[in-house]
């Protein structure tokens, strides 16, 4: 992991109360920087919402850097200071530490999106970053784009030797499939378990009309263009070649890492066929999969409580 600058966030009282975050812009492999933010566990400083100021419901304790590292991926157009995002990281910030990032293409990073292609670098370099800190134990927590980042991601990155797989050195993370990122090596770059919300099963889904609103605005100039103006997004411009591991290709290949999907059942984009399909592709035991009555489409859609569910089985769960 290459960090080639931090800095803090402006002062205000609430750093008084609780661990002060660190920002950071991370190189990813192929040489995009990424903007990204690492938020200490808050569990014993204060009211989970960081209370009033002067009042502590607790008495502020040193948290270890072997508590869990939660990294957030965020979904197409989102990015590390989005609302859904930041309310996300301050529910997980209550059981675990957080990183959110911005992926390339989105907010202050760097470079132009792929829609979920290279993005798998700059998570990468995220959980790189979460171990550099010290946490033994890092979560990957992808919602839509970033919920099919992180099947890859895991799918990619593993602790172990693999057969078939990049030799493994002392170190240094091996990869599972003979992928082009697959060719990269990124020191403790795997996730130990992973958590996929509201993600697609395969490629060029085109069933529902947002997502053929999105296919256009990724695949059309005028499409991009929106995009870049209207949701802050840069797109890149080249078709993905080769087309990378689709996320049911990437299921089998994340054990014994523990999986847990999450659909709504009322999500827009994509239909409960996706979310079966995937815990299917998993096989017996392979993946934990819950369907969410009434709830839409990723970060935006999940509630907070929700989300504390997804962070006590982040922190629950142990090491594969």
């Amino acid at each position: 992991m290459s960090s080639v600058s931090e800095g803090r966030f402006r002062g205000s009282s609430v750093p008084l109360l609780t661990p002060p975050p660190r920002f950071a812009t991370l190189l990813t492999d192929d040489g995009v920087p990424v903007e990204a933010v690492y938020e200490p566990c808050t569990a014993g400083f204060g009211a989970p919402d960081g209370g009033a100021a002067g009042t502590l419901a607790a008495t502020p304790v040193t948290i270890p850097a072997t508590t869990p590292a939660i990294v957030v991926a965020h979904g197409f157009t989102g990015a590390a200071d989005r609302p859904a995002v930041r309310r996300a990281a301050r529910v997980f910030a209550q059981r675990a530490a957080v990183i959110t990032f911005s992926f390339r293409g989105h907010g202050r990073s760097g470079g132009r999106s792929t829609v979920g292609d290279r993005e798998v670098l700059d998570l990468a370099a995220a959980v790189a970053w979460a171990r550099r800190l010290g946490h033994t134990r890092v979560v990957t927590v992808g919602f839509s784009m970033g919920g099919s980042v992180v099947l890859r991601h895991g799918a990619l990155y593993t602790a172990e030797p693999v057969a078939g797989g990049a030799e493994s050195a002392a170190g240094v993370t091996p990869v599972r499939v003979p992928e082009r990122e697959g060719r990269i090596r990124r020191t403790g770059a795997h996730s130990d378990a992973v958590v996929s919300v509201s993600a697609p099963a395969r490629w060029y889904y085109r069933g529902t009309a947002p997502m053929r609103r999105l296919h256009w605005v990724v695949t059309r100039p005028s499409g991009r263009l929106v995009g870049r103006y209207g949701f802050r997004t840069r797109i890149a411009t080249e078709e993905w070649d080769p087309v990378p591991l689709s996320p049911v290709a990437s299921v089998p290949l994340i054990a014994p890492a523990p999986l847990l999907l999450v659909h709504g059942d009322r999500d827009p984009y994509f239909p409960l066929d996706h979310p079966r399909t995937l815990a299917e592709a998993a096989g017996p035991g392979g993946a934990e999969l819950w369907l969410e009555r009434g709830m839409g489409h990723a970060e935006n859609a999940a509630d907070d409580a929700l989300l504390a569910r997804i962070a006590d089985w982040a922190t629950a769960t142990p090491p594969a």
